[in-house]
């Protein structure tokens, strides 16, 4: 029975960078998408849902139907890729390159200390939740999941799971949307 998974999300059209393939976009000298995968290196399995990318680790690959079917999709998604009695899956998009184990650790730790929570997501000063910085309970994901999934929020599906706000650093929590953002973020690895 698989214990800890990941489902890293690696769609969506990057319209506020030009479309370029942000995942693929390199901070420090690796892309986005490796950095996060370097951060749940310990999950099994890990799936990422978008398009086939080069990879310096080995992943599953799923896409959401119909593609671009936006974030709750992904999950939809990715979910089905899950080994049955996975008891814990990390949510993360793939554009936040300053996400560690160390993170993902105190996330897990969060989950476990808590037995009535469905989650632990980090949230940022002023306790907002990043919804795709988190971890949670497969059994709760798979229960509240609606039949229709193309385009709603996925704070639709995560809220109401009651998950621990764990408090994240600045740089947790950064993610690439603007060439600024990209700008900052490699600054932050200098």
């Amino acid at each position: 029975m698989a214990d800890f998974a990941a489902l890293v999300l690696a769609g969506g059209r990057a319209r506020r960078l030009g479309g370029v393939d942000k995942v693929l976009l390199p901070v420090a000298g690796r892309s986005l998408l490796d950095r996060t995968l370097d951060a749940v290196a310990d999950a099994d399995p890990i799936v990422v849902v978008g398009p086939e990318r080069p990879t310096e680790r080995a992943v599953q690959w799923t896409r959401e139907e119909p593609p671009d079917g936006g974030p709750l999709a992904a999950v939809h998604a990715g979910l089905a890729r899950l080994p049955a009695g996975t008891r814990v899956v990390a949510i993360l998009a793939a554009d936040h390159p300053h996400l560690t184990p160390e993170t993902l650790a105190r996330l897990r730790g969060s989950l476990t200390a808590d037995l009535r929570a469905g989650g632990a997501v980090l949230a940022e000063t002023g306790g907002r939740p990043q919804w795709l910085l988190g971890v949670w309970r497969v059994s709760a994901l798979r229960a509240a999941m609606p039949d229709e999934v193309r385009d709603k929020p996925i704070r639709a599906l995560l809220a109401p799971l009651a998950p621990i706000h764990v408090p994240a650093t600045p740089t947790e929590t950064s993610d690439v949307d603007t060439p600024e953002d990209l700008d900052r973020a490699r600054t932050l690895d200098d």
